[in-house]
């Protein structure tokens, strides 16, 4: 009962004593202290008759204690005077509250990781842990998010004032996009064995229905349509086994008809509002029209595809150009859709996108194209990161029968290729040449690749990169286009002119400096240099292995000032594991070695692979240029 109250009413007090003592980090403090004190006095004492007003009450008081011993201003001890003397007029106050912490944990300043764990934690009132297991990440990288937003506010000096004219509407949809994310992970998770998570669909519900109440705009109203509207298919989205069941084929009876009357209520309460629709009325306009058709047959495709039109003017990103290629096969042929996703598969936003291949293998089925739909199929399966959709989409292909391959496969003649090269180059092939079969799909044949669509994949994969790594890729290409007997694969290709090197033997110029590195890659670049060790040396150190004061490792490694003012700040908190961590947690199926893993942020160690592609992207040069030169 009391994790119940503290969900519905934690919103509103840390609200509240953040516009009293002006940090969102102490306010939580105290309605912390009032939670505890909760948990201590109510099964002695009973449930008092108002839970949230006794939490608030206790939790003001600790405030009052605070600032009375930190001697603040006069003037806040006057705002608290005219709070508590005005605590009649609450109802009004906790909603303006409410959307001010809102704004505060959703603020720009912050990554969009930090604003959904701070949100949840803040607004959800959700410990670490909870959100840890809805996320299925570690708890002390949830704290880590936590404490860091919270920094990053008082550092930045965030305000608990709504935001101006000028940029509430910039503000608001920082907001709307946090809620949207965790409504996203809830209604199909990204990672992990099942479909859905419900308790976060039901939170970014919540969420979703504070704000409209604190701010009913057309568009947080067309967002809490939306969420609600989906949220009303979950019962009919899985099968016995938890198996997806398309949109298509749900048993429409099963649909939840008191979400969608929430869903058709707020959209006409927007509708009343007025203005232009943004992308969640869109979005929600075009929930109604599924929501509104008897069965599958009867969808108005036609009119959902005006509605992608105008969504794609607002917002023309990947993922809704897709969203309308599928719209468009259904209301004028799969031969159109299939049309529109051509682009798509050369833009790098979808490189590692399961549905988009998914998509097209759906298109291609339907245009009677059995073999290239299945080897669709296998791209989406071997590209999905959620166990249920990675064994639905193995399904769809397995249930086509396999046609009799039109010669060697690009899966098993790259593996042939890579069984005949030494370590070293087969390591190095073995980078660009597995992207490539994973962008083309292992059960490609050799003979039906064409120059174009090699190119696209090799651009959607490495456009950005440095000439000198695109080159690197480019000849690994050739090379095996040559090897399997197709040179003309790499025809659309041409090589990229390298800048002459800046750095020279003798003459110390650090061409990273002007980069704007992050501080893992200047405290790896910074150690190359000043310690002259080779670079699976330096990667290999642990924290354990360091001694900062005499700017030395156990294993023999010595460095100068610039490298000891920058590690401090990489080790931060951390006490054993590896140095130089990856930008990731590494997946279920691809767990390192114990020694590899850092026991408090998931991370895996940085792979010299990876080093190597960011001093490259950065600068054109080997991380080999960077030993002393002094």
């Amino acid at each position: 009962m009391i994790d119940a109250v503290w969900k519905l009413e934690s919103a509103k007090i840390i609200g509240s004593l953040t516009r009293l003592v002006g940090d969102v980090g102490l306010a939580e403090e105290f309605a912390q202290d009032a939670l505890v004190a909760a948990m201590e006095r109510w099964p002695a004492e009973g449930t008092p008759g108002n839970p949230g007003a006794w939490l608030t009450a206790v939790a003001r008081r600790r405030a009052i204690d605070h600032i009375r011993a930190e001697r603040r201003h006069d003037q806040t001890h006057e705002r608290m005077a005219h709070d508590l003397r005005h605590d009649d007029d609450t109802g009004e106050q906790d909603r303006d509250d409410t959307l001010r912490l809102m704004f505060l944990s959703c603020h720009p300043v912050l990554p969009p990781p930090a604003r959904v764990a701070l949100t949840l934690r803040l607004l959800g009132g959700m410990g670490n842990a909870e959100i840890a297991r809805a996320f299925l990440t570690g708890e002390q990288v949830i704290a880590r998010r936590v404490a860091d937003a919270k920094r990053a506010l008082a550092e930045h000096r965030v305000g608990f004032d709504l935001p101006v004219a000028d940029e509430a509407a910039e503000r608001l949809a920082s907001v709307l996009e946090v809620v949207y994310l965790i409504f996203n992970e809830g209604y199909a998770a990204a990672s992990g064995d099942d479909l859905m998570r419900p308790g976060l669909t039901l939170e970014a519900l919540r969420l979703g229905g504070m704000l409209a109440e604190a701010a009913p705009q057309s568009e947080v109203l067309g967002l809490l349509a939306l969420m609600e509207i989906q949220a009303s298919r979950a019962d009919a989205r899985t099968g016995p086994s938890g198996e997806p069941i398309p949109l298509h084929e749900q048993d429409r009876g099963r649909w939840d008809r008191l979400r969608i009357r929430r869903g058709f209520t707020a959209m006409l309460r927007a509708r009343e509002l007025g203005g232009p629709p943004g992308p969640y009325l869109l979005q929600a306009a075009i929930a109604v029209c599924h929501a509104q058709a008897p069965t599958a047959e009867e969808t108005d495709w036609a009119q959902i595809v005006s509605l992608y039109e105008l969504l794609v003017r607002l917002t023309p990103t990947p993922v809704v150009r897709l969203n309308r290629a599928m719209a468009v096969g259904m209301a004028r042929g799969p031969r159109a859709g299939l049309d529109l996703t051509e682009d798509l598969t050369a833009d790098p936003a979808l490189r590692n996108y399961h549905l988009l291949p998914a998509v097209r293998a759906d298109l291609l089925l339907r245009l009677g194209r059995a073999e290239p739909a299945r080897r669709e199929f296998l791209r989406a399966a071997a590209l999905a990161d959620n166990a249920a959709e990675r064994a639905f989409l193995a399904r769809r292909a397995a249930g086509i029968p396999a046609g009799e391959p039109a010669g060697p496969l690009l899966g098993p003649a790259v593996a042939e290729f890579l069984a005949g090269r030494t370590d070293a180059t087969a390591r190095s092939y073995g980078q660009t040449l597995r992207r490539l079969r994973t962008a083309l799909g292992e059960q490609t044949p050799l003979a039906e690749l064409t120059p174009a669509e090699t190119a696209r994949a090799v651009t959607s994969a490495w456009g950005g990169a440095a000439p000198r790594t695109w080159n690197r890729h480019l000849a690994a290409l050739r090379s095996f286009c040559a090897w399997a007997g197709r040179p003309d694969l790499g025809a659309e290709l041409a090589r990229r002119a390298e800048p002459a090197p800046a750095i020279r033997r003798g003459a110390p110029v650090h061409v990273w400096s002007g980069t704007g590195a992050a501080p893992r890659e200047l405290a790896l670049w910074w150690l190359l240099h000043e310690s002259a060790a080779p670079v699976t040396r330096v990667l290999a150190l642990n924290v354990e292995d360091l001694d900062l004061d005499d700017r030395r490792s156990r294993t023999g490694i010595t460095w100068r000032s610039r490298t000891a003012a920058l590690l401090p700040a990489l080790i931060g908190d951390r006490t054993r594991g590896p140095l130089f961590l990856s930008g990731r947690r590494p997946a279920p199926a691809r767990a390192p070695a114990e020694g590899d893993l850092c026991p408090h942020t998931g991370r895996r160690r940085l792979s010299y692979e990876r080093a190597e592609h960011l001093f490259k992207q950065a600068t054109g040069h080997t991380l080999s240029d960077l030993k002393s030169q002094d």
